[in-house]
This record gives structure tokens, C-alpha cells and sequence, in this order.
């Protein structure tokens, strides 16, 4: 079969399509065909091994993980003889997070993993799509805030593929929404349920009186001292993106301030947390309430244009691979 290898940290190019070796299911495991999986920010600084600290997690000198990939799509076409959970011909969407594995046709996964099944109204490409995106969204909202109906929150990154599930999740749990985003992005942000949308190339938001009870910088583009004033009193500030700068403000604000710095590394959090996640999304999908917004799909050959198209930083909304 065909899948993408790394071997080493660097830039797109170390990515190289080879053919390995057809995984065989374990007594309890599933074969999966895959037929779509994401390519994502997080991809790429997985591939580039930085920061450095991320080594930590997933290799020091080169990666633990030769095949890349963290969320897909597919369709069971074996299972072992232990299996009870799933059967031959069910479409599923699985999450593997730093286990990898899903830049490729085939992968084995125990039945025991973050599985759902995909719910029958999208494509596979707009299931796996929401996966990265809309699971760390739906964390922040809910475990590292708990968004309340009636709060105002401001949303950077909005035009994402964290960003884009963050404005409709918001919106679903009642709050008031802002999107920052760019012109060409503002009538897309406004269309997935954006009350209001700052243009960030006409309007800096924090140079208004305007006070909100969360920002949520999707995509770790903001100083939380520049946004300081922008907050309410007891509000937070929100990155999924970890740097020295996330990691002094969360110090500081934890010791001293009302206005707190929240970084959650969502992919480490327990199985089953995940697990309910990715069904409360694949139901609320099932119920035509989270749109997937897909900005660019890619073949396996062509998986070095893919990582170089996400690391413009201009994607809007997902970048997936089809097989």
C-alpha cells in the first residue's frame, strides 16, 4: 500500500510516498481503508519538530512515528476474530492523535480506539475535516472555559479550521460571536454564524472600547498583553498554539490578575473524553448543525504541496487528503 514516510524533522520535503506493508488486524483490531485524513497546522510542526519541547511527546532527534497522520475517515474491511464492536462495510471516523498513522490507504486499529461512526450526510472528506478543528474547539469551549449563553466571545482565526468550528460551536452554546479574520474570508465567517466580523487587514480589535469575556486566538497569532485590555474583568484568553511567550503569560496571570492565560494540549487528554467528543460532534453533524468548510483537497502523491499550502498560514477553513 501506499503511505507517506518521515524519517526526520525538516521542511515539507521530507515527506516521501512509499509502498509498506499491508497492516494485518490483530485478533482485536479493525482494518480500515482510508479515504480521506486531514492535513493540519499541527501536522506540519510535527514534521519540522518545532517547538523543540514538542520532541518531548514525539521523538527527540527524528520522529517516534514514521507515518504521520492523526484523524481519518474510512470503511472496515476486516476484522479480527475478537472484534464485536464494529463489522465488515461500516464507515467509521477515528482519531489517533501522536499514535499517527493515517497518511496512508490502510491502518489496524483496536476496537477499543477513539472510533465513531461517520455520520451517512457528509462525505468522508467533511468528516475527518471537522475532526482536528472542531475536537479542539469543542475543548476549549467546554472543559477550559465553559461558555456560558449570553457571553461575548472574540474568535481569531476564525476563517480556520479551529476557528470556523469555534464560531459555530460558540453559537450553539449561545454566546455572541466575533470573528477576525481577512477581507476575502469576512462573507464566509459571517455566513457560519459570526454576529459581528473585524477585518484584520482595515480594523485592529484592540485598538476598540469593545470588552470581551474570552478571546480565543485559534491561531497563536496574538500577544495576550497587547489583548489584556480587550478582556472583561475575570475574562480568559485562549490558545491552542504553546510557546514561550503562552507559557510566561499562563505564569503570570495564574499568580497575579483576574484575567487568565488558558493552553490545553487537547490531543493528550484521556481516550474516553475524546471518544464522547467525536460522537457529540458526529451526532450534531448527523443534525445538520456543524458545517465542515473545506478549503483545498490533495492526493497522497501530492502530500509535500499539501503541508506547504497549510504553512502560508492562509488556509481557509480544512486541507485534506482523499485516497
Amino acid at each position: 500500500m501506499k503511505a507517506v514516510v518521515v524519517n526526520k524533522y525538516g521542511s515539507a520535503e521530507v515527506l516521501k510516498v512509499k509502498e509498506v506493508a499491508m497492516p494485518e488486524p490483530k485478533p482485536d483490531e479493525i482494518l480500515v481503508k482510508i479515504k480521506a485524513t486531514s492535513v493540519t497546522a499541527a501536522h506540519c510542526a510535527m514534521r519540522s519538530g518545532k517547538p523543540l519541547f514538542g520532541r518531548l511527546f514525539i521523538g527527540i532527534t527524528k520522529p517516534k512515528i514514521s507515518i504521520p497522520g492523526t484523524d481519518m475517515a474510512g470503511e472496515v474491511v476486516s476484522v479480527g476474530s475478537l472484534v464485536s464492536k464494529f463489522a465488515v462495510g461500516d464507515e467509521i471516523i477515528a482519531v489517533t492523535d501522536i499514535g499517527g498513522g493515517t497518511y496512508a490507504e490502510y491502518l489496524c486499529l483496536s476496537e477499543n480506539d477513539i472510533i465513531a461512526y461517520k455520520p451517512q450526510n457528509i462525505s468522508a472528506a467533511e468528516a475527518t475535516g471537522m475532526i482536528d478543528g472542531a475536537m479542539t474547539a469543542l475543548s476549549f469551549l467546554r472543559e477550559s472555559v465553559s461558555l456560558k449563553e449570553g457571553q461575548e466571545i472574540l474568535i481569531n482565526g476564525a476563517s480556520g479550521s479551529i476557528g470556523t468550528s469555534a464560531v459555530q460551536l460558540a453559537k450553539l452554546m449561545g454566546a455572541t460571536v466575533t470573528g477576525v479574520c481577512s477581507t476575502n474570508n469576512v462573507p464566509m465567517v459571517k455566513e457560519i454564524g459570526s454576529d459581528y466580523v473585524v477585518d484584520y487587514t482595515q480594523e485592529d480589535f484592540t485598538k476598540s472600547n469593545k470588552k470581551y469575556d474570552i478571546i480565543f486566538d485559534t491561531v497563536g497569532k496574538l500577544d495576550f498583553t497587547t489583548c489584556k485590555h480587550s478582556l472583561k474583568k475575570n475574562g480568559k484568553f485562549l490558545s491552542p498554539v504553546l510557546g514561550l511567550n503562552i507559557l510566561k503569560d499562563m505564569l503570570v496571570s495564574n499568580i497575579s490578575g483576574n484575567k487568565k492565560v488558558i493552553f490545553s494540549a487537547t490531543g493528550l487528554r484521556k481516550a474516553n473524553v475524546k471518544l464522547q467528543d467525536l460522537k457529540y460532534l458526529a451526532n450534531i453533524m448527523e443534525q445538520d448543525k456543524l458545517k465542515v468548510i473545506i478549503d483545498k483537497k490533495y492526493s497522497i502523491d501530492d502530500i509535500v504541496d499539501a503541508h506547504k499550502y497549510v504553512e502560508t498560514g492562509h488556509k481557509k477553513g480544512n486541507v485534506v487528503l482523499e485516497f
